[in-house]
Formats: structure tokens, sequence, C-alpha cells
């Protein structure tokens, strides 16, 4: 697994080989960033605006997020965190934001409170992730009873994570487009 990463960082004017960790965590805190980049500015009044050919809204990216983040990089990681448990719905949240439609979580939450989630799940999700050793990454997903999608090992989970939230930040691009504006991506012609 981390034979073959000529990833580099600079410490102290010395170009060093990354870990896994240290990539993972790169990764996927550029993910978690990316997903409030996309958000920022986003009228709070538009978040449950469900565009006609696109069947979600940002309320839903976002809360099926924040309980992804859990399932994929704490719970099959390090196993059930109580702090999360017991200051984030997560019952609730998986309810209106996994296998639901869209349609049923418009007006459940508010965007203010799926923020705040979403920001303590991340942080937790980072914890745990930089805590990791090589030898973790390398070992079976923590036992759930829900199989998990695309992953047998923790390097596979915490991997998925960062392409799935990519994935989920595209979709918020398109509704943002549709619902407010397009992302400025800053680019000048």
């Amino acid at each position: 697994m981390s034979a073959g990463i000529f990833l580099f960082f600079a410490d102290e004017n010395i170009l060093q080989p990354m870990t896994a960790i240290q990539i993972l965590t790169t990764q996927t805190e550029g993910a978690y960033q990316w997903t409030f980049r996309m958000l920022d500015n986003v009228a709070t009044d538009k978040w449950d605006i469900m565009p006609p050919t696109i069947d979600s809204t940002l309320s839903w990216q976002v809360g099926h997020l924040l309980v992804s983040h859990y399932f994929h990089s704490i719970w099959v990681i390090r196993g059930h965190q109580m702090d999360i448990l017991q200051s984030i719905p997560l019952k609730v949240y998986g309810e209106l934001y996994t296998d639901a439609p869209p349609v049923g979580s418009i007006g459940k939450s508010t965007p203010e409170q799926l923020l705040n989630h979403l920001r303590i799940m991340q942080d937790k999700s980072l914890a745990i992730i930089s805590q990791l050793t090589d030898a973790d990454l390398e070992s079976p997903l923590e036992p759930t009873p829900l199989k998990h999608p695309v992953a047998k090992t923790k390097f596979e989970a915490i991997d998925w994570n960062i392409k799935h939230t990519m994935y989920h930040c595209g979709q918020i691009g398109i509704i943002r487009r549709v619902v407010d504006q397009r992302f400025d991506f800053g680019l000048r012609v």
C-alpha cells in the first residue's frame, strides 16, 4: 500500500516523503475543506430547494456527508464514539439522510445545525485518522452490523471517505449552481 507513494511535504526546506497517514490526513482535510467552500455564501433559505432534475437538496447532501463521515472514517475505524453519539442525533440523521428520499428531510434540520454537526464530525474524523499507525491501516474494519460497501481495511475505508466526500461536493456544486450561482474557482482569462 505505501510502496510507490511519492508525495512529499516541505519540512524545514527539505522535501521528505509523506507517510500514508499524512497523505490520508491531508486528502481528508482537503475534501472536508471543499465541502465548506462549495457551501460558502449560499443563503440558508435556499438549502431546502429541490431542483426538479436533481432530486436532492443542500441540506440532504450535508446531512448525508455527516452520517457517512461517521461510518467511513470513525465507526469502522475505531468503533462507536460516545462523545459523538451523545452530541449529534445520528439515529435521526441516519433515517433522514441515507436511504430515505431527500424530499422527506426538507425542513427537518436547520443548515446551521447541520453545519455545526458536520464540523464536529469532521474534527473527530481527522483526530482519529491522525492517531492511526501504518499497521492500523492494514487491519480489518471494526465490526459493525452494516457491511462496508467497498472497504475491507481501514485504509480502504478512509480512502473511500475521501472519494465519497468529493463526489458529494460535485453534487453540492450542481445544486448550488441551480438554486444560487455557480462556484467561482477564481479562474481568470
